[in-house]
C-alpha cells in the first residue's frame, strides 16, 4: 500500500469521526424533550445524570487516546514506512506496561468507589430532605395500567399521577399482576413492582410539568400502552384536582377492585372515591397464605 492511500483513508475516517462528534450533540438538543435521561427534572434524575457524565468521562480519558494512537501506530508502522521499525523487546518494557495496565485499573477503581458512594446517597428507600412535607402515594402495577392510591387524601386514580412541585413523594410500590417495573424518567430510575412485596421509591419534581411514565419490564400483550402521566403542579392545582376526584362517581373498594385489576388495555384516565384506606396492603397480603403448624 502506497503512502497517499494510507493518508486519504485515515483522513476520511478521521473526517467521520468528526461529523458524529458535531451532529450528535445537535441530535441532542433537538429531541431533548424526548430524551427525559439527560434533561431530567427531578433532584435524583439529576444527580444520576451527573454520575453517568461523570463515568462517561473517566472511560473516555482511556479511550481517546486509544483511538488517537491507533492511528498514529497505523501511520508509523505501514508496510511502506522504512523508519516503522518492528521491536520485539517492546513486550518486556515495564513503562509500557505500567501505562497500559495502571493507568486503566486506577480509573477502575475510581469508577467503583465513586459509583458505590452515589448508590449509596441516591438509594432510592432513602427519604428526600426538604422544607415541604413529604406526600405517600401508593403504586400497583396491574395488568396493563397503573393504579395510584392516595390513602392521606381518600382517592385512587388510573394511569394519572398529580402532586405538588418540590414535594418529596414516597412512592409505595407492588404488583397484582406479572413482575413489572415502575419508572418516571424525567424523576428518577425505575425500580421493580412483585406481587407480595412492597418496594419503596423517593422522588421529587423540581418544577412544573406533565411527565411521562411507564412500564420499564416487558410484561405481555398491553405492555406498550402501559403509560401514565406523571403531573407536577402548584399547590393550588394539586389540591383543586384532590377536591374534583373526591366528588368522582367512581367509588373503590376490595369489590371494585377486583372488577378494575382484570387484564385490560389502553385503559383512560379515571379517578376514584377511597372507601376502603387499607386496600393496598390487602392487595399486597392476598397472596400470602396463613402458616400451617
Amino acid at each position: 500500500m502506497t503512502k497517499k492511500p494510507v493518508f486519504y483513508m485515515l483522513l476520511f475516517t478521521g473526517l467521520i469521526l468528526l461529523v458524529i462528534l458535531i451532529m450528535q450533540p445537535l441530535q441532542i438538543l433537538h429531541f431533548r424533550e424526548k430524551i427525559a435521561v439527560l434533561f431530567p427534572k427531578g433532584i435524583i434524575a439529576i444527580e444520576e445524570r451527573n454520575l453517568l457524565f461523570i463515568i462517561q468521562i473517566l472511560m473516555l480519558i482511556i479511550i481517546i487516546p486509544v483511538y488517537i494512537l491507533t492511528f498514529i501506530f497505523s501511520w508509523i508502522y505501514r508496510a511502506d514506512n522504512p523508519k516503522g521499525n518492528y521491536d520485539p523487546d517492546i513486550v518486556d518494557n515495564r513503562i509500557a506496561e505500567y501505562i497500559w495496565w495502571g493507568i486503566p485499573c486506577v480509573m477502575v477503581l475510581i469508577v467503583s468507589i465513586l459509583t458505590g458512594i452515589k448508590t449509596h446517597e441516591l438509594d432510592p428507600f432513602k427519604s428526600i430532605e426538604s422544607k415541604n412535607k413529604e406526600m405517600t402515594i401508593q403504586v400497583v402495577a396491574l395488568q396493563w395500567k397503573w393504579l395510584f392510591i392516595y390513602p392521606e387524601e381518600g382517592i385512587a386514580s388510573v394511569n394519572f399521577v398529580q402532586f405538588p412541585e418540590s414535594t418529596p413523594i414516597r412512592f409505595e410500590i407492588t404488583a397484582d399482576a406479572p413482575m413489572n417495573s415502575f419508572w418516571i424518567p424525567h424523576l428518577g430510575g425505575q425500580i421493580y413492582a412483585m406481587p407480595k412485596m412492597k418496594t419503596v421509591l423517593n422522588l421529587i419534581a423540581n418544577e412544573i410539568g406533565d411527565f411521562r411514565g411507564s412500564s420499564a419490564n416487558i410484561s405481555g400483550e398491553g405492555f406498550a400502552g402501559m403509560t401514565f402521566v406523571t403531573r407536577a403542579s402548584t399547590d393550588d392545582d394539586y389540591h383543586q384536582w384532590v377536591k374534583s376526584a373526591k366528588q368522582s362517581s367512581n367509588t373503590l373498594n376490595l369489590k371494585e377492585y377486583n372488577q378494575l385489576a382484570a387484564p385490560s388495555q389502553n385503559n383512560p384516565v379515571e379517578t376514584f372515591q377511597l372507601k376502603d384506606l387499607s386496600l393496598f396492603d390487602q392487595i399486597v397480603n392476598k397472596y400470602m397464605h396463613p402458616h400451617k403448624e
